[in-house]
This record gives C-alpha cells, sequence and structure tokens, in this order.
C-alpha cells in the first residue's frame, strides 16, 4: 500500500515535454493523473463512437475525392511529426471526414483526426495545428487537471492509490477534445508546432495567417482576449506572421525536394 506522500508525489507530477523543432515550443505540463496509454486507449474508443455516431446520421466519409484529399495531406504531414515526438510516426493514425457545415476539426491522441467539410479550404494549416495538440497531450493535460481540480484533495486525504483513476476516460476524452475549447497557451502552442509541420511537409505556412483572417472576418463582435480562453484574432495573427516566417526556409526546403 503506498502512503500519501508517495500518492502526493504522483498526483503532483509535472513531466517536461521538450519539443525540438524550429519553433522552440517547451513547456511544464501538469499530466500526472492520466497514463499516456490510458490516454491513447480511451481516445480509440471515443472516435469510434464518434464514427459511429457520424455513421448512423448518414455523414461518414460521403465524398471519397474529399476523404482522399484530407488523407493524402495527413499522410505527407505524418511523418514530420518525428521533429517533435519521435513515436509519433508510428502512432495508428486515422483520418475520417464528416459531413457538416461546422468549421472543426480535432486530433484525439494517438492521432485519431476528423475534419469536417465546413473546413476543407485550409486543409493542411488546420492539419497540423490539431495534430499539435495530440504531440503536445493537450487533451492528458486537461483531464490530469480536471481530475486534480474534482478529487485530488479527496485522494490525498485518504492515501489512496491511483490505480482506480480514469478506467473508463471515453466520455472525457471525447468532451475535452471536441466539445471544450482549448485554452489560450495550448492554442498558441498548437498556432506554432501547426505551421512548422505544414512547411516541412511542403505546404505554405501562410495558409494558417490567410485562415485566420477569414475567421476574423466573419467573428463579428467579440469578448476581449483577457477573457477569453483562445487568443484575440489580431494577436494569432500577428503571431503565426512570425513564426510562419520562421519556419519558411523548411517549406523552401521541401519545396525543393519535390
Amino acid at each position: 500500500e503506498r502512503g500519501i506522500d508517495q500518492v502526493g508525489d504522483q498526483v503532483f507530477h509535472a513531466l517536461l515535454h521538450l519539443v525540438v523543432g524550429a519553433v522552440g515550443v517547451e513547456r511544464s505540463q501538469f499530466v500526472g493523473l492520466v497514463s499516456s496509454e490510458q490516454m491513447v486507449a480511451s481516445s480509440a474508443k471515443a472516435y469510434q463512437q464518434e464514427l459511429e455516431k457520424a455513421e448512423k446520421e448518414g455523414k461518414l466519409n460521403r465524398s471519397p475525392e474529399q476523404v482522399r484529399r484530407v488523407r493524402a495531406i495527413a499522410a505527407r504531414i505524418i511523418p514530420h511529426t518525428a521533429a517533435f515526438r519521435q513515436d509519433a510516426p508510428k502512432w495508428a493514425w486515422e483520418v475520417n471526414v464528416i459531413t457538416s457545415d461546422q468549421i472543426n476539426a480535432w486530433c484525439m491522441a494517438g492521432g485519431k483526426i476528423a475534419f469536417y467539410t465546413g473546413l476543407l479550404d485550409e486543409i493542411a494549416a488546420v492539419m497540423g495545428h490539431e495534430i499539435a495538440h495530440a504531440l503536445r497531450e493537450h487533451a492528458r493535460e486537461r483531464v490530469s487537471q480536471r481530475l486534480a481540480t474534482s478529487i485530488g484533495v479527496d485522494l490525498l486525504s485518504a492515501g489512496l492509490g491511483l490505480g482506480s483513476i480514469g478506467r473508463d476516460l471515453t466520455g472525457m476524452v471525447a468532451n475535452v477534445t471536441i466539445s471544450l475549447p482549448y485554452g489560450r497557451q495550448h492554442e498558441i502552442e498548437s498556432d506554432r508546432i501547426g505551421v512548422e509541420l505544414a512547411a516541412r511537409a511542403g505546404y505554405n505556412p501562410r495558409a494558417a495567417i490567410t485562415l485566420w483572417q477569414k475567421m476574423s472576418a466573419k467573428g463579428g463582435g467579440r469578448v476581449p482576449e483577457l477573457l477569453s480562453t483562445h487568443p484575440a484574432p489580431e494577436n494569432r495573427i500577428r503571431d503565426l506572421e512570425d513564426y510562419s516566417t520562421r519556419v519558411h526556409p523548411l517549406f523552401e526546403a521541401a519545396q525543393r525536394r519535390s
């Protein structure tokens, strides 16, 4: 039986993920309550449930041409995930297209990707961004934070082990990946990594700027940045301009190789 001190060490352990890519993202993350293996297994279940739901509604992979297009872009980007995580190219990647007017896409732990047909113009820019969330284990970080908030104090005071936590994380994984918006820091990291992934795969990183200019034009009234979980569009665009310039040599090198 583990004592309170041992449990406390595991509960509050923060893993430091060092990202080697040109963008140089580096941040200490609190992910200690859920293992990568738990997240990947639960994501696979949640992903299958989302596909089954879309299938029943007649919305899954309705256009072979669209599916081929999205999967081809993913196939070019995925090998370059090794610049950030050496294990990522070997993940059991899946890419599917859901017919919907929503401007949406997401990537669960382990490389489970869904693209909505409302967002097919700047596929590579969005693909890189969503893959970055999985590379940086943002969903795992959020699940750990939510578990710590809800049960951390009780768990420490009782001196219990952590084996019972997250045995079925499927619902929570789907919620933090699809329904809840990522935090500002997560979005900034994914923007920066996303433009590098696109550039390495031979796609113009400035497409991300174009995307957010379009999103900003559609936005209308907004809450101030300090009251929002996402960066203000003008600040996001400014940051993307900076980082797309940094990775542009990678894009040029990829173009020369093609």
